[in-house]
């Protein structure tokens, strides 16, 4: 004779095993180092654009500075050139262009400073973010230590309600194992419910009375079923 309570038994031990498992899924650790590593992505993310835009008015700066240097230097050989010159037209040419050069070094230089000014900011950007991500990465570490170890005590649990579920399996005939197991892939991993008064515990709901008289008059080892959700119903 079946004893439906010994599948009762490996339901219970099934759930448990689900439940642990859902827990090391959904653990608040793992969702911490989940959220870090969110942050740390938007984080690096931002500091890249930033970097990037730092990096092209530096260069910016680097070509400008280089423009100014050379200006300056064919200035100052003009203006040598004109210190020895005698000859009035060229002296005249190289003047202007002399007042050319000095015009252009203005431009050039009120453009270093609108650079300058503009990487101020993101220079600030830069190290605040470099510093926050230190932060992150250090928060990370400790929380991929703490989630490691949750996981741990929660493997140890994992495996001891897997060797008690071993142990409820036994004495269950395989046909019926075999239907059980059918049910809990098709019914959310619970096949068996009990009856609660005039309710299946399983979905809940009140059986009608003519159901009620079925279950209640079945053989005790005779295998029924809830009408309304399927599963197999334990008195």
């Amino acid at each position: 004779m079946t004893d439906l309570r010994d599948l009762l038994v490996l339901q219970q031990r099934d759930t448990a095993v689900d439940h642990l498992r859902h827990r090391r899924a959904t653990l608040p650790e793992r969702t911490l180092v989940t959220g870090v590593q969110e942050e740390l992505a938007r984080l690096r993310a931002e500091l890249a654009q930033a970097s990037g835009e730092r990096d092209a008015l530096a260069a910016r700066e680097e070509r400008l500075e280089a423009d100014v240097a050379a200006g300056e230097a064919k200035r100052r050989t003009l203006e040598s050139r004109l210190a020895s010159t005698s000859v009035p037209r060229e002296a005249q040419a190289m003047s202007e262009e002399i007042d050319g050069l000095k015009a252009r070094q203005l431009v050039l230089e009120d453009e270093q400073l609108e650079i300058m000014e503009a990487l101020e900011p993101i220079e600030t950007t830069v190290v605040a973010g470099q510093a926050q991500e230190v932060a992150l990465e250090q928060r990370l570490s400790e929380g991929r230590e703490a989630l490691a170890r949750a996981e741990t005590t929660i493997d140890g649990e994992i495996v001891d309600a897997v060797a008690a579920r071993a142990a409820a399996v036994e004495p269950i005939p395989s046909a019926l194992l075999d239907r059980y197991e059918r049910l809990r892939t098709k019914l959310g991993g619970v096949a068996v419910a009990t009856l609660d008064g005039v309710r299946c515990t399983g979905c809940n709901l009140t059986l009608p009375t003519l159901e009620l008289e079925r279950v209640r008059g079945a053989a005790p080892d005779a295998i029924v079923e809830c009408e309304q959700c399927g599963r197999i119903l334990v008195l």
